[in-house]
């Protein structure tokens, strides 16, 4: 079976798919970037946007009944990769041990540094 999240607090999805959606015992997370509730663009700083992208995809994943603590893979999306280090220790703020799998990927961002996609299981499933 599979079902749709949503929530009011992340940002709506900017066009025809859903925040996530729970398929079996995986939830998989569409992207999100640096914007509030209201789609706004937030974070002065590469760190700042990379932070609320992450607090984006935990209050998905919390709506879904899980936790960036159960991520198994994440993507990463860059305007530079100039900035591949630093996302790689704020990065560590949010997840956990075992590590998940990641792909980092140098994208054409239009007004924003970075956006993020993950799976992540479901508790006791």
């Amino acid at each position: 079976m599979i079902r749709a999240i949503s929530t009011n607090n992340a940002p709506q999805p900017a066009g025809p798919y859903s925040a996530a959606v729970v398929a079996g015992s995986l939830v998989f997370l569409a992207g999100q970037g640096p914007f509030d509730q209201d789609s706004n663009r937030v974070g002065e700083t590469f760190g700042d946007q990379v932070r609320q992208t992450f607090r984006n995809l935990e209050a998905v994943a919390q709506a879904a009944g899980t936790s960036l603590e159960n991520t198994v893979r994440y993507g990463v999306y860059l305007n530079t990769l100039d900035d591949f280090e630093e996302f790689n220790k704020i990065a560590m703020e949010f997840l956990t041990v075992p590590l998940p799998a990641r792909t980092t990927i140098q994208a054409n961002l239009r007004g924003f540094d970075v956006e993020i996609d993950a799976v992540v299981a479901l508790p006791g499933h």
